[in-house]
């Protein structure tokens, strides 16, 4: 299976990609946050949930 790395926010549009990709195209997903201080904790907690 081939891999796909998303750079994930939580938000609708890379949600629906991660689906999309995996149901769509087959592809393993994997996604990838990097907080450069834009997040508060609670939004830290909402996008782990989620992915």
């Amino acid at each position: 299976m081939e891999k796909v790395v998303v750079a994930y926010s939580g938000g609708l549009d890379t949600s629906y990609c991660v689906k999309y990709l995996q149901n769509e195209l087959n592809l393993e997903v994997h996604s990838v946050l990097v907080n450069t201080g834009g997040f508060s904790s609670e939004e830290l907690k909402v996008v782990e949930a989620k992915a």
